[in-house]
């Protein structure tokens, strides 16, 4: 069976892409010098600001819009001055305080995930590593997967990999050792820092392995992780907790340990992959065969994964994962023949079936129990979910491949930027809300984009080559139908015969587009808005646009006035590149229509 599978993926092109994803919706890689991913100790707010430099003309633009005087801008001088250096430091577009609460149950915050953590590349063929663990922590992500599977070489050490495909293994224990050691040199960092408190690791484990495979998973978690492990309520006994009638834990009770998600089996429960899902748009070819070669398998007498053992359920404190076999879990609300802590573990197509019909009630559910929803089965390239429509609904989890710093990465940084991986949810999405993340109001968003300071460029390509301009795209989860309206700047273009120039003539790594009408919106009014800002490059019309700097805000963390936006690369990379812009945000008139 391995051989046949074996010789169907040999054939596949490794280099197929889909369709269905915008040019601009593809990422870098992700790597180990990446910061993108939210987590307040790795962006180090006032990291290298030293190093950032403002353009002598976006200086002079301080200073026509009386921002700054000319002494403070340092129009004179090579380097910016005090008053220049503040404004440039100012902490901006991170979670408020008020949002980084610990005082709230579990299920009303939003916990940055991440998908198949252990592959860095294709979900068919590509590797597994230990250390892609190590990348996701520190880079935001406070939930991790692992796929657990027999070993036929060692009985005793359970490897991880993607099944029934041609992904390598890597041991189960490296995996946690990993995620060990991160999470010891977090600990060892809160030590020196009164300002940071180490946020719980979620394991998100998917057992595929039999009796004793599922033995030897509990006992290297034990023997691994020690007494960080959550193997037991926090509470103490006698609490409603201990009889299941209780509340869901604080995300302050929990403290830094580490949790484990484990699989609770019901009786006829739904498939945990959708590859031949109904509603999927050209599903690749590679993923029908490895769903066929999968099914073919489990005949011939695959894992005997139907059984959660005891020892292995027990780990499960609080969040057991489920696949429900009806709607009961939202309508009436009540999971029938289901934990009390329950988790709906859910792909993304899955749940879309059910959206916006039941937005409400499914809301309603996920302000007192969690959910995780993954990528459909077909995102076999590692392409990612929209995770703002399932955010809108108050999923906790939504599972990223993190593998490329793609468009729903930086949205994902964007709402975790300045946190330590958990964010509190709008209050109409938590225990006293109504489940209904849209007011009906419309606002107005118009930016005011200045201009940009040292775009990074590839090293193949000249400075003088580029007419760079912003293209900004806006996320809500009331739009229509997904929608993401786009508005950009004019390409900027430096004049060669400076000569003939009246007034700045920046070089092109350092555009000015000021003289262009603010960027405008109106939209539905909710928590939940995020603009994505891209630097791209107005190349010839049968070249691709290449792209310089990405960044995405959340609007609630948006600060009035003009403000610095630290731009990343494509790769989620820390660059020296900064953007001027304002944000202005009004009520729109009646009758004005979202866009």
């Amino acid at each position: 069976m391995a051989d046949h599978l074996a010789s169907r993926l040999a054939n596949m092109n490794p280099f197929s892409k889909s369709g269905s994803d915008e040019d601009e919706d593809v990422g870098g890689r992700i790597g180990a010098d990446t910061i993108g991913g939210g987590g307040r100790h790795n962006r180090m707010a006032d990291r290298a600001k030293d190093e950032l430099r403002v353009s002598h003309a976006l200086r002079s633009f301080l200073v026509e819009e009386q921002v700054l005087s000319e002494e403070d801008a340092g129009l004179d001088k090579d380097e910016p001055g005090d008053a220049l250096r503040r404004l440039l430091s100012r902490a901006s577009f991170t979670a408020p305080e008020a949002l980084l609460d610990r005082s709230h149950p579990l299920p009303e915050y939003f916990i940055s995930s991440s998908h198949n953590t252990y592959l860095v590349a294709h979900q068919l063929y590509g590797t597994s590593s230990a250390s892609a663990y190590e990348t996701a922590l520190r880079t935001g992500s406070r939930c991790v997967e692992i796929d657990a599977w027999d070993n036929a070489e060692d009985e005793d050490e359970p490897k991880v990999t993607h099944g029934y495909t041609l992904v390598s293994h890597v041991p189960f224990r490296d995996v946690c050792e990993t995620i060990r050691d991160v999470f010891d040199e977090e600990l060892s960092a809160a030590a020196g820092d009164s300002g940071y408190a180490v946020a719980p690791i979620m394991v998100s484990l998917e057992n595929h392995c039999g009796e004793h495979g599922q033995l030897r998973l509990v006992d290297i978690m034990k023997e691994v992780f020690g007494d960080r492990l959550l193997s037991e309520a926090v509470r103490h006994a006698g609490h409603r907790e201990q009889e299941g009638t209780g509340g869901h834990v604080r995300l302050a009770d929990l403290g830094p340990r580490i949790t484990v998600i484990v699989e609770y089996r019901i009786p006829g429960e739904a498939d945990d992959s959708d590859f031949n899902s109904s509603d999927e748009s050209n599903p690749e070819e590679e993923a029908r065969e490895a769903r066929k070669a999968y099914e073919e398998s489990k005949k011939e007498g695959g894992p005997a994964s139907t059984i959660i053992i005891p020892e292995l359920a027990e780990l499960g404190v609080y969040a057991q994962s489920v696949k429900p076999t009806d709607n009961s879990w939202y309508d009436p609300g009540q999971l029938i023949n289901g934990p009390h802590h329950h988790l709906i573990n859910v792909s993304e197509s899955g749940l879309s079936k059910h959206l916006p019909a039941c937005a409400v009630p499914i809301s309603r559910h996920n302000a007192h129990h969690l959910m995780r929803v993954y990528p459909k089965g077909t995102r076999i390239g590692s392409s990612n979910l929209k995770p703002v429509a399932f955010w809108g609904v108050g999923a906790q989890l939504c599972a990223l491949n993190w593998q490329t710093f793609s468009t729903s990465n930086q949205l994902n940084d964007a709402l975790f930027n300045g946190s330590e991986g958990y964010v509190l949810k709008p209050a109409a999405l938590r225990a006293d809300g109504d489940g209904n993340i849209g007011t009906g109001r419309k606002k107005r968003l118009r930016l005011h984009v200045a201009g940009a300071t040292d775009i990074p460029l590839d090293e193949d390509r000249e400075a003088e080559s580029i007419k760079p301009y912003l293209t900004c795209n806006l996320y809500s989860p009331c739009s229509i139908d997904g929608d993401t309206p786009k508005r950009k700047t004019a390409p900027f273009k430096h004049h060669r015969l400076a000569a003939l120039h009246h007034g700045e003539n920046p070089p092109a790594t350092d555009p000015v587009w000021s003289d262009g009408e603010p960027l405008e919106w109106v939209y539905e009014d909710n928590e939940l808005v995020f603009l994505r800002m891209l630097i791209k490059g107005e190349d010839a019309a049968w070249v691709r646009n290449p792209m310089f700097a990405v960044a995405a805000v959340r609007l609630l963390y948006a600060v009035p006035g003009w403000s610095f936006i630290r731009m990343m690369d494509m790769k989620g990379r820390e660059t020296k590149c900064t953007v001027l812009v304002c944000f202005e945000i009004e009520d729109a008139e009646e009758g004005s229509g979202a866009v």
